[in-house]
């Protein structure tokens, strides 16, 4: 018994090491990044054009975010390091080498998606939103809510990117199957067009440019789930 407290201790204190190290990492990095925030601050604003700020300690705060947000950026492979360095010690071999292969694929997904969120879907949500303005109503968007608005879209694409992985697990666990995914592929892409028709302008390019990514996470879903499948039974 000592020794399960002992251990259960020991693993409690390399949680705490790993969570450490990886906000003094963050830290690190946007400390770095603010000095560079004013130069970084003209292209993230572009799709809006000229922003205000309604507090007087607004633009210093927008500084803040823009640094832990591109800080969090650089720093997160070191900190997805630190997660797998403290949960690999409990997983099986063959658990292990899925990491060692989706691992990576995972990162790569996340990355694409934030890069997507930012430079393709963020212009359009703002043209899309501003779009709302008529004679009685003027757009007068603030900095740090548009900071936020960018890193919230950014990171919220990173997270839908991880689509395929998704459907890995839920294959895996026995929720889906790969006849499954494929039998709902129709109700799948026509989803994503509604969505695609509802978040950009009406114009079926764009539509199409925000479309194709996402039927394609899909069909990557389906092969990767394929391979899970086998594996598995």
């Amino acid at each position: 018994m000592k020794d399960e407290k002992l251990s259960l201790v020991e693993h409690l204190d390399e949680l705490r090491s790993c969570i450490i190290r990886s906000l003094i990492f963050l830290v690190i990095c946007s400390i770095a990044i603010y000095s560079f925030s004013d130069k970084i601050l003209p292209s993230l604003i572009k799709p809006a054009g000229k922003l205000v700020f309604i507090a007087p300690q607004e633009a210093f705060i927008a500084n803040i975010k823009i640094a832990l947000f591109v800080g969090l950026i650089i720093s997160s492979p070191f900190i997805l390091y630190q997660v797998w360095k403290f949960i690999s010690s409990g997983l099986m071999i063959d658990e292990r080498r899925l990491i060692y292969f989706f691992g990576p694929v995972s990162f790569l997904l996340f990355a694409s998606g934030l890069i997507f969120g930012y430079s393709v879907i963020t212009p359009l949500g703002v043209k899309f939103l501003l779009g709302f303005e008529t004679d009685f109503l003027t757009p007068m968007i603030s900095i740090s809510n548009y900071i936020s608005f960018v890193a919230s879209l950014s990171f919220a694409f990173a997270i839908v990117f991880q689509l395929p992985i998704a459907l890995i697990f839920l294959t895996k666990v026995g929720i889906v199957t790969p006849a499954t995914l494929a039998a709902r592929r129709r109700e799948a892409i026509v989803l994503v067009f509604i969505a695609a028709a509802l978040m950009t302008p009406p114009d079926v390019v764009t539509q199409v440019l925000m479309a194709l990514p996402l039927i394609l996470l899909y069909e990557m879903g389906v092969i990767f789930s394929k391979f899970t499948y086998k594996k598995r039974v």
